[in-house]
């Protein structure tokens, strides 16, 4: 007793030549079926050279396309041909011209002996199967399918929407449980037989005519009639991609093949040199004797999918691109941005360096130039200071940065007078550490030596703009680590912030902080903001009911009293964001 093969050839009818001697010679008779569309010569010169191997034949030819009840009728053609020519045969495997043995044929023969009445062909419900696209899951069995979904998808999809408007149905045969599976099987001659010469098949082959997809229906449905043991799986390995296309292994997929223990894999690569020379005239190269287990490659090919459809974070894929949100992670790695700190500390970019380890920028989002980390004019990657280049995409800008310094922590500053385009996109990046002090763009206009009107227009136009920005961080849709403190509260304890900040980064240091950056002089600020309100701007970000610039140095604790029980304290150093200036007052002792 013996295993035929039945072959399945369209194209590469050089590979289909070498993959049939090979089974012809281990002692298995080959039927093959040549796709109608293969070439008269072609296909002439084909059975020309396999006229010598007595035990290799050839079946009627039909017209097969993807989809369609031709590659059912090829594989039955072919099959009657094995089972009445070949009466030796006790399994048929149903293989392509594509498909390669990777162990010795005599293991298969071996293996399928001990095993004379089991059939190894997929075979589950719709309602099991996770591969089913576009809703057609029962509906393949309930509609007609007389166009070519890839020929004529126009009226394949509109036949379809018109039967689903008009609600028909069609009936499936008394009796039949759709099944569907892998199109790769290997039935014994039993279960084979009762299929192809039942009295129902004239019923069966015309109601799976207008079945979708048949070939993955219509053998995995008749065996669960007539079979008294099935396996359900395949002994090819097959593997397909998230848009339901075969995997190609190609020369680099050595190895991975041999951790499969299958009998046959396809779809190889018809130039796969390596990999028919290892499996077809290497016998040395076979692998050990074992289950078939496929399994052991799917994580490999899970993680191919995975990053093949999700990419690597914060590196862009040219098929998702345009695409808002469908990028893996916006960026490659953690960064953290500060707005306010440089206004209101001197030197915080060096400060920060030194007790982080980080690269500190300046503002790389500033109108006139990209202000790198000491004053460089370019980065890791080819990125210039240019802000003409910068902001013909400044979200790709921020991208290419972190991913071009991934493996080094990036910090840098952002405010008001920044370009505004990248807000969204940092406060939807997970790995964002946004810190914010609200209302410090006040402190350079204090400090500037400009007409107070030009002061107060350009005051109202950032307090505008930092507003927005508010908002968006605010939002629900934001997943940054985000932190905004107002002018006063920041002023008021700034150990506290500036600690967290750091502990999230991860300083070099593991003690506490004890120092912070010099804060910038700012003695008149509370004149100037007063000033700012007569003039009709209320500086509502900064949140300071009073501003004396005695109370930026520690003054004696019993002057300062604050009866406003809502206070954290009833003596407090730094005047309370909660408290108005009616109750607050001096008190000596």
């Amino acid at each position: 007793m013996s295993v035929g093969i039945v072959m399945l050839v369209h194209t590469a009818l050089d590979r289909a030549e070498q993959a049939a001697r090979h089974w012809a010679v281990a002692g298995c008779p080959v039927v093959i079926h040549v796709d109608a569309n293969v070439p008269r010569k072609a296909y002439a010169a084909f059975t020309k050279a396999l006229g010598d191997v007595p035990t290799v034949q050839f079946s009627r030819r039909f017209r097969c396309e993807w989809g369609s009840w031709g590659i059912v009728a090829a594989s039955q053609a072919a099959s009657e041909m094995l089972l009445q020519d070949f009466t030796d045969v006790r399994h048929v495997y149903l293989a392509s011209g594509s498909c390669l043995p990777l162990r010795p044929v005599e293991e298969l023969v071996e293996y399928l002996a001990a095993r004379p009445r089991t059939d190894f062909i997929e075979s589950a419900t719709t309602s099991d199967v996770p591969w089913t696209v576009g809703g057609l899951d029962e509906e393949r069995f309930t509609l007609r399918f007389p166009f070519s979904w890839k020929r004529q998808r126009f009226f394949f999809d509109r036949y379809v929407a018109l039967q689903r408007k008009v609600g028909y149905k069609r009936r499936i045969p008394n009796g039949l449980v759709p099944h569907m599976g892998s199109q790769w099987w290997c039935l014994t001659r039993q279960t084979l037989s009762a299929i192809l010469q039942g009295p129902d098949r004239p019923e069966y082959d015309r109601y799976f005519k207008r079945v979708w997809i048949p070939d993955e229906s219509y053998y995995q449905t008749l065996a669960r009639q007539f079979s008294t043991n099935i396996e359900s799986r395949s002994l090819t390995l097959s593997k397909f991609d998230f848009q339901g296309k075969p995997h190609i292994f190609y020369d680099d997929h050595l190895q991975l093949l041999r951790r499969s223990d299958c009998f046959v894999a396809r779809k190889i690569w018809p130039h796969a040199n390596r990999l028919y020379d290892a499996f077809l005239t290497d016998p040395a190269g076979a692998m050990k004797r074992t289950e078939p287990n496929p399994g052991k490659i799917d994580r490999i090919f899970a993680k191919a999918v995975d990053r093949r459809t999700r990419g690597r974070p914060g590196l862009y894929m040219q098929s998702r691109f345009p695409n808002e949100d469908w990028e893996n992670g916006v960026t490659a790695a953690p960064y953290s941005v500060f707005q306010g700190f440089t206004e209101i500390f001197e030197n915080f970019e060096p400060w920060l360096a030194k007790a982080t380890g980080a690269r500190v920028h300046g503002h790389i989002f500033g109108p006139d130039r990209v202000h790198f980390a000491d004053e460089q004019s370019n980065i890791n990657g080819a990125l210039g200071d240019s802000a003409i280049a910068r902001d013909y995409n400044p979200r790709g800008f921020l991208t290419n940065l972190i991913w071009n310094t991934r493996g080094e922590r990036q910090c840098f500053q952002y405010g008001p007078t920044d370009n505004q385009d990248v807000s969204w996109r940092m406060s939807k990046d997970p790995n964002a550490q946004i810190s914010v002090i609200s209302g410090a763009w006040a402190v350079p206009l204090f400090r500037s030596n400009r007409n107070f009107m030009d002061i107060r227009k350009e005051a109202a136009r950032l307090q505008k703009i930092e507003s927005e920005h508010l908002n968006v961080l605010r939002s629900p849709y934001s997943k940054a680590r985000i932190r905004i403190w107002t002018m006063a509260e920041f002023v008021e304890a700034p150990m506290e912030p500036l600690q967290s900040i750091l502990d999230e980064i991860g300083h070099f240091q593991a003690r506490r902080l004890s120092e912070v950056p010099k804060m910038v002089d700012l003695k008149g600020f509370g004149q100037f903001l007063q000033n700012l309100k007569n003039q009709g701007m209320h500086p509502y970000l900064i949140s300071l009911w009073h501003w004396d610039t005695s109370m930026l140095r520690r003054p004696p604790a019993n002057l300062i009293w604050c009866d406003n029980s809502r206070c954290r304290s009833s003596t407090i150093l730094w005047f309370s964001p909660r408290c108005v200036p009616a109750r607050i007052f001096w008190k000596p002792t």
